[in-house]
């Protein structure tokens, strides 16, 4: 990786950071009452997930009017759109970990910072469990999908 590529990936990282931060993605009462839509709801993470959808669209609008990308070889576009009994269990297992901590994945990271022991337990759980899947269905070590193997 060239410094350039790595100066980018660090930017992008910090700002997704810190828009986990200014949103209160990294708050896991905040997630959870927005999950409750029986109860307590609060609903301003509507407007979070809105700009999430907006830029990605955006993205994906730049994307189509380039040849390549900046700083890489080739897009990493998902060629697929099966939906099978992999996909929805592990969209079920993510939904249900994120409605029982109140974490997914990006804002548990970001949340690291912060030194909270639950945020290190989450973390180290999800980092086990996604070692037991790769040791049990994905197989070791980890290569790389070929082009055109995305998302299946």
């Amino acid at each position: 990786m060239n410094l350039l590529r790595a100066a980018t990936a660090l930017v992008s990282g910090l700002l997704f950071g810190f828009g986990l931060a200014l949103s209160g993605m990294m708050d896991p009462e905040k997630v959870l009452g927005f999950l409750d839509i029986a109860g307590a709801w609060d609903p301003s993470l509507v407007f979070v997930l809105g700009g999430a959808v907006g830029v990605s669209g955006l993205g994906y609008l730049i994307r189509a009017r380039m040849a390549r990308p900046l700083l890489a070889p080739r897009f990493e576009i998902p060629t697929t759109s099966r939906l099978d009994a992999r996909l929805i269990g592990g969209a079920a297992l993510f939904g249900i970990g994120w409605g029982l901590a109140g974490f997914c994945p990006g804002p548990a990271l970001a949340a690291l910072v912060l030194g909270l022991p639950p945020v290190a337990v989450f973390v180290a759980a999800m980092l086990a469990g996604m070692l037991l899947h790769r040791l049990t269905a994905g197989g070791w070590p980890v290569t790389p999908p070929r082009q055109g193997e995305l998302g299946r």
